[in-house]
């Protein structure tokens, strides 16, 4: 009887084959679960997508953060610092970031500008008064009982705000022409006004108002157009642009006074907004240019600029900023490297674009859930807190608050950075926002070196949203010439704002006086000097 027992070798072939089936089998295996996370990772995303697009829509667009510190101490579970140490630092936190939950001492009084609900608002005392006294008629003013003549012992007085509309009027300069009655010769003709647009017969306050009307209220001159001939006057749209253009170009060396004025800034903060112009040579209709802002200078002699610009490159920042060394504060576009670079600028972040973020990853979540983006945004608004308490300090003095109370923050927050970004997905919103504030994380921690950086880029953002408020409106500039004359009147709007002044008065004392100054002297048109240029 023959034996069945397979060769040696047959067995060993056949466990090598055994064993590269399982090897493959494994790797399918690792390929399916790396394909399982992928999908997992893009229906997240999908979800988050969805979730952002929602709120997009139908959410609230305040950037308000509204999770209690409470809730986020008790549902997190990735909190670094030890419970010692945090329980030591939460009773104070609170009152350092300003909580609104928090009992307010018994010795503090209530705000005197609060207004009682449902109260009447009081007319402001500044604006002018007509007064209507009303009396009673003759046949009233006798006593019922016996006749004799009522006598005023008083009176009680109400205000009513009253409006007079617009009123388009005519004003006719005459010149009077002189000359010899004997010789009837040496005729001489009283000179002409100085303004702003010799060949026009628009007025400093007729394009004071156009101005004011287009660039601060957002109103297009096709409206106003339609305004002035309600009211008996036909100007067309083409003619209200052309001096707005004209009016622009006459404003360029106040612009560039304004400009010397800022770079000698120790800090100035940049931003850039989209805008698009129909017709520029070389580009599509459809082509995105930029409209760049800058803004710096101490309180009360603030200096805001409107730049236009086809480009976002970095070869723009270089053009604006010519050989500026000292602080510029920025989002984290990279198209300020080069400058920053080639000139040794101190280059700062802002914090509010990196709340920004973590905002997004917050709605990006289901609802009612706490957790890494709700935990960053309770650090980044404890930062907030901070600076509330330092607004009204010395520079020194707000420094050394930041050294005792933000370091600490930053350090926290630096530590749950590197720990959380290896627990994130990349794509994912929270996984950006983590990105985001990694990179620039030597740009935001900046502030701590120096009192005078503040903690974001709202000033520049502030001064940008009228324009980007407008450009929903007129929607494009025409071209290139209206881009630039629109940054022009948009600079000497918001540095008036900038600076508490109203702009039509600004406007229409630059328009009657500009064409009176020589270059020279355009210094008394700065708007911190503007009262004391004023007519007398």
């Amino acid at each position: 009887m023959k034996s069945t027992t397979p060769p040696a070798q047959d067995i060993s072939q056949l466990q090598r084959q055994v064993k590269a089936q399982q090897q493959e089998i494994a790797q399918l295996h690792r390929l399916m679960e790396k394909k399982e996370a992928q999908w997992e990772a893009t229906k997240q995303s999908l979800y988050e997508q969805f979730r952002l697009a929602l709120e997009r829509q139908f959410g609230p667009s305040t950037e308000k953060y509204g999770i209690k510190q409470g809730d986020l101490l008790i549902n997190e579970a990735e909190l670094i610092v030890d419970d010692d140490e945090g329980a030591a630092d939460e009773a104070p936190a609170d009152v350092a970031d300003g909580d609104a939950s928090a009992t307010p001492p018994d010795n503090v009084a209530p705000s005197a500008n609060k207004r009682t609900r449902g109260g009447r608002v009081a007319l402001p005392p500044e604006l002018p008064r007509v007064e209507v006294v009303h009396t009673l008629d003759a046949t009233e003013r006798c006593c019922a009982e016996d006749g004799t003549e009522l006598k005023v012992i008083g009176e009680e007085v109400s205000e009513e705000l009253h409006v007079v509309p617009a009123r388009v009027e005519v004003i006719r300069h005459v010149r009077r022409k002189y000359a010899c009655p004997i010789c009837e010769g040496n005729v001489k003709t009283a000179p002409a006004p100085a303004k702003l647009l010799p060949k026009s017969n628009a007025s400093a306050t007729l394009l004071a108002y156009v101005a004011t009307a287009k660039y601060q209220d957002a109103l297009p001159l096709y409206r106003q157009s339609q305004i002035f001939t309600r009211h008996g006057a036909h100007l067309p749209r083409n003619t209200l642009a052309r001096w707005m253009v004209q009016t622009g170009e006459r404003l360029l060396p106040l612009i560039e006074t304004l400009r010397k004025q800022l770079l000698n800034a120790p800090l100035i903060h940049m931003d850039e907004t989209t805008l698009q112009v129909n017709q520029e040579e070389g580009r599509k209709a459809s082509a995105t240019s930029y409209m760049w802002v800058q803004r710096g200078g101490p309180p009360g002699q603030q200096v805001v600029l409107f730049d236009y610009d086809p480009s976002r490159a970095g070869r723009v920042p270089l053009r604006l900023l010519g050989d500026y060394s000292g602080c510029l504060l920025t989002d984290g576009y990279e198209g300020y490297a080069e400058v920053v670079r080639r000139n040794d600028i101190t280059h700062a972040g802002c914090w509010a674009h990196a709340r920004r973020k973590f905002i997004e990853a917050q709605k990006a979540q289901p609802k009612n859930k706490t957790g890494k983006a709700g935990w960053a945004l309770n650090q980044i608004s404890k930062l907030y807190g901070v600076e509330k308490q330092a607004r009204a300090l010395a520079p020194a003095a707000r420094q050394a608050l930041r050294d005792q109370k933000s370091r600490p923050l930053i350090t926290q927050l630096r530590t749950w950075l590197d720990k959380s970004q290896a627990q994130v997905l990349p794509k994912s919103t929270l996984g950006k926002a983590l990105h985001y504030l990694d990179g620039q994380w030597p740009r935001l921690t900046r502030f701590l070196d120096d009192g005078c950086i503040p903690l974001d880029n709202n000033p520049a953002e502030n001064a940008i949203r009228p324009f980007v408020v407008g450009r929903k409106n007129w929607l494009f500039s025409h071209t290139p010439s209206g881009a630039q004359a629109s940054a022009a009147i948009y600079s000497l709007i918001e540095t008036a704002k900038a600076n508490g002044l109203s702009p039509y008065g600004y406007l229409q004392h630059v328009f009657e006086t500009l064409p009176t100054l020589n270059e020279d002297d355009l210094s008394a048109l700065l708007p911190w000097h503007w009262k004391e240029t004023l007519p007398t």
